[in-house]
């Protein structure tokens, strides 16, 4: 029989061991996991003494981590702009840099009262959903071309009351809308952008885990954002804004993709890496 302390102890050593990025706080989330607690409680009872079913079950999700799965994949969850997400290998987990990408979107949408708005690409339904909590006259739609994310998606948005807001279809980008559709005034994604080249260079736990269909998009990382921007075009208002997380290097690419758009501005991340771009159609 081990202690929670002791428990936690030896899991930081573990991941240490090999390897896992911020080993505590991997160590205690997964904890948190399996006892089904809170951090408070982790710190305030350090002497209590896990179960036989604790003790296995911790032990199997800390073989899940050491393997490389995501503590994400995990648990189950994820947050993103102050909601607790659910997540699975059908979907990206969302990330903290993907919070300026809806930053973007809100310097520029507050004049519009009832804007229309696609999240192209949703996954998780993190951007979607962050704007659906913020713009509470907004029309939202959602497309992915993946049923699995979809499900995701719908259920995430039914876990905070956003089912009737948010309207999710399947769709390769904007296919799903034909020209008689009324034009957007924002179209938003975090498209794949994942050059085939950097594939080895990711981190397993990336590269091992997560669908490969949102990551990579060819040769240069370009191949979704070069179909995107053309569809954008045709399924924005004359004023209308496009909003893209990019990849690291890639703003020269795009700034010549988007050359005969105005409003053009790259919103760089917490390192200054340009990561999200801003573009209105002329």
């Amino acid at each position: 029989m081990t202690t929670l302390d002791e428990s936690l102890l030896a899991a930081i050593e573990t991941l240490k061991g090999v390897s896992v990025g911020s080993p505590r706080l991997t160590a205690e989330t997964l904890l948190m996991f399996v006892l089904n607690c809170d951090r408070a409680h982790l710190f305030a009872h350090p002497e209590r003494i896990l179960t036989a079913d604790e003790a296995l079950r911790f032990e199997a999700t800390l073989a899940q981590r050491v393997r490389g799965v995501p503590t994400q994949y995990i648990t189950g969850h994820q947050e993103f702009w102050g909601m607790d997400l659910i997540v699975s290998p059908a979907a990206l987990i969302p990330r903290p840099e993907t919070e300026h990408l809806v930053e973007a979107v809100l310097d520029v949408i507050r004049a519009i009262s009832s804007p229309r708005i696609v999240d192209v690409g949703t996954g998780s339904g993190c951007i979607a959903l962050a704007l659906a909590k913020e713009l509470g006259h907004a029309e939202i739609h959602a497309v992915d071309c993946s049923a699995l994310a979809l499900d995701i998606a719908r259920a995430n948005a039914a876990r905070h009351g956003f089912q009737e807001r948010i309207r999710f279809q399947e769709s390769d980008l904007l296919s799903a809308f034909s020209n008689d559709t009324a034009p957007f005034d924002f179209i938003v994604s975090n498209p794949p952008y994942v050059s085939e080249a950097d594939r080895e260079s990711l981190q397993p736990e990336v590269r091992d885990f997560e669908p490969h269909s949102a990551l990579f998009a060819g040769p240069t990382g370009l191949d979704v954002i070069r179909r995107l921007i053309p569809q954008a075009k045709r399924s924005l208002k004359s004023d209308g804004w496009l909003v893209m997380e990019i990849g690291q290097g890639q703003d020269k690419e795009v700034r010549d993709l988007l050359s005969n758009w105005g409003g053009l501005r790259f919103v760089p991340d917490l390192q200054g890496i340009p990561r999200v771009v801003t573009a209105q159609r002329a």
